[in-house]
C-alpha cells in the first residue's frame, strides 16, 4: 500500500481488500471529518471485521439498507445519514437495537459522514450536483454549524427556468418542486442538498437567480415570489445520493474495493 492518499493517487488497496483503520484514517483525511461541528458523530459508527474487500454505499442507515449489504456479503456500508443523531434516543433497544445488532451479527462496519460529504469539494453531494449542473466559477456558499457546506456558480451560457427544472430532473432522478419568481433566464444558482431551505436567504444576499435545495418549506412560494429568486426542491433523499455514489466510485478505483451503491427509495 502506498502511502499516496491524495484522490487521484492511483489504486491503494491490494486484491485482499483494505485494512479498516486505514480507510477509516483515509476518509477521515479526505473528507476533513475532525473540522467543524455536527449533529452527528462521523466516522466509524459501528465496528466490523478488520479487513474490508466489498463496501456497500448508500443515504441513510435503516435496516433495508443493512439486510442488503448482509445479502451482498458486504464488509462495510458508508451512508451520508448514520445512526446517532444528538438528543435522539440512544439505548440499542428497539429499531436501533435490531439495526445495530444486524451489523455486529454480520461483522459489518458503519461509516457515516454528514456534513463532511455535503461540503466536500470534489466527492460532496453539492459539488457533484454543481458540476452536474455545469457550473463554472463554483464558490463555497451557505453555512451550517459555521462552515460553508453548500456551493455557488454561474452558468457560461443562461438557460431558461423550464430547462433549469428539467436538469434537476435529470440529475437527481425525480421532478422537483418548482417555486418560480427569478428571471426566465437563469445563470447564477446556489446549491445546498437535504433540508437546505434557509440557504435561499444567502442566495438572496449573493444575487442567485435560482436555489437547488432538497427538502420545501411552506413559506418558501410566497418569498421566492416576492423576492424575485426560483427554488427547486428536488426531495431531501434525491439530493444527496450524489455524495454516496461518487466517494463510493472514488475508494472502489483507489482501494481496488467492490463498490456498490444500494438506494433505498424515499420520496421525502
Amino acid at each position: 500500500m502506498t502511502n499516496n492518499t491524495e484522490p487521484g493517487s492511483g489504486r491503494l488497496g491490494c486484491d485482499e481488500g483494505v485494512d479498516r483503520d486505514a480507510l477509516v484514517a483515509y476518509l477521515d483525511h479526505l473528507l476533513d471529518a475532525s473540522t467543524g461541528a455536527d449533529w452527528c458523530p462521523n466516522g466509524l459508527q459501528v465496528e466490523g471485521r478488520a479487513r474490508i474487500q466489498r463496501l456497500i454505499t448508500g443515504v441513510s442507515a435503516c435496516q433495508a439498507l443493512f439486510d442488503q449489504a448482509h445479502e451482498a456479503r458486504a464488509d462495510a456500508v458508508l451512508v451520508h445519514h448514520g445512526l446517532f443523531w444528538n438528543g435522539a434516543p440512544v439505548a440499542l433497544i428497539g429499531v436501533l437495537g435490531r439495526r445495530v445488532r444486524t451489523l455486529i451479527n454480520a461483522e459489518i462496519n458503519l461509516f457515516a459522514y454528514h456534513l463532511p460529504l455535503d461540503r466536500h469539494r470534489i466527492y460532496g453531494n453539492n459539488a457533484v450536483a454543481a458540476r452536474a449542473f455545469g457550473l463554472i466559477d463554483i464558490e463555497p456558499f451557505a453555512e451550517a454549524k459555521g462552515l460553508p457546506v453548500g456551493v455557488c456558480g454561474r452558468l457560461e451560457d443562461p438557460i431558461p427556468s423550464a430547462e433549469l427544472v428539467a436538469r434537476s430532473e435529470r440529475i437527481y432522478a425525480q421532478r422537483p418542486l418548482h417555486f418560480p419568481g427569478g428571471p426566465e433566464q437563469v445563470r447564477t444558482i446556489g446549491i445546498v442538498s437535504g433540508a437546505g431551505a434557509d440557504a435561499v436567504y444567502p442566495a438572496l444576499e449573493a444575487g442567485l437567480d435560482a436555489l437547488v435545495t432538497g427538502e420545501p418549506r411552506e413559506w418558501l412560494m410566497s418569498l421566492a415570489r416576492e423576492a424575485g429568486i426560483h427554488v427547486l426542491a428536488a426531495g431531501h433523499h434525491a439530493t444527496e445520493r450524489l455524495g454516496a455514489r461518487a466517494l463510493g466510485e472514488h475508494l472502489g478505483e483507489a482501494f481496488g474495493l467492490e463498490v456498490r451503491f444500494i438506494d433505498i427509495p424515499n420520496p421525502a
